[in-house]
């Protein structure tokens, strides 16, 4: 059956960011499905770096102003749209000053020399933002910014088939969606895809994470790995996979465990292709589900 809704949810969306495998490929994949005739929308954080000038940026009003609480704190959202050229598809941004901060405020922002070229600026800013990079707030980043994505599209009222999800910031999608918002039209019948990256971060995440999930509703039982661990890339990955429908590999370097888990998942699985396109093949595997 021919795909007329897709959303796509990344950490990493060229032009917005430097060319990364995950960011070209986010983009491309909005773009040839757009080119077979889907309608297209994606989600993706608003790093502080993101110059909203040159990439015209302009908030959506009827989006924002909402408060997520994480850890008994309000953190205001700020959703910003702009049209990703020449497919004209709309990104939606997530911002809060909390989470998505400006260079000039991050502690760990590189010393450069006098003659550095622009360049060398842009790269080295990517390198401390970029969401490799250790965070101590890792986890509430991700939920703040997955929290925002779910929300959004539920005031949107617009129903994809599928849903992608790429980046360990998106591993919680398929979580927040299937257990705590079930029956809601907007995504109750989309199909989860879940994408695996070598996107492994560097130092596990707080144990406070599982309490924190635990506080937006989610059961003990989804977090029997969680609960006063510290989090890593590995544990997410087998949240991210408990909930999704289908996996699709985007590295062809994943950790060993990581495909183990894929296989005791049974899920429908699409392999990696060191094709240089692979909008095709992930087009089918999405009209197969």
């Amino acid at each position: 059956m021919e795909l007329k809704k897709a959303l796509i949810i990344s950490q990493e969306i060229a032009p917005y960011l430097e060319e990364t495998p995950m960011s070209s490929w986010s983009r491309d994949l909005a773009q040839g499905l757009k080119e077979r005739g889907a309608e297209v929308r994606a989600f993706m954080p608003k790093y502080g770096y993101i110059n909203e000038r040159r990439n015209q940026l302009h908030e959506v009003y009827r989006l924002s102003g909402m408060n997520i609480i994480i850890d008994d704190t309000d953190h205001p959202l700020i959703i910003k749209t702009a049209t990703l050229l020449p497919s004209r598809i709309s990104v939606f941004f997530i911002y809060n000053d909390d989470y998505f901060i400006l260079p000039t405020k991050h502690k760990k922002v590189e010393t450069l020399p006098e003659d550095a070229t622009p360049q060398e600026i842009t790269q080295a800013m990517y390198n401390q933002l970029e969401t490799v990079l250790y965070h101590e707030n890792n986890h509430e980043r991700s939920i703040f910014f997955v929290r925002a994505a779910v929300e959004a599209l539920r005031k949107q009222r617009w129903s994809p088939e599928v849903i992608q999800c790429s980046g360990w910031m998106t591993a919680l999608v398929p979580l927040y969606m299937r257990e705590l918002f079930p029956d809601d039209p907007s995504f109750r019948d989309a199909k989860i895809v879940y994408a695996l990256w070598d996107d492994d971060f560097t130092e596990p995440m707080s144990e406070r994470f599982g309490i924190l999930l635990h506080q937006d509703g989610i059961s003990d039982k989804s977090l029997h790995d969680f609960l006063g661990k510290a989090v890593d890339h590995t544990m997410l990955t087998r949240l991210a996979l408990e909930h999704s429908d289908a996996v699709i590999q985007c590295s062809p370097n994943i950790k060993p465990e990581v495909l183990d888990l894929v296989q005791q998942s049974g899920l429908p699985f699409l392999p990696y292709s060191d094709e240089e396109s692979h909008v095709e093949a992930v087009a089918k595997f999405y009209e197969s589900l």
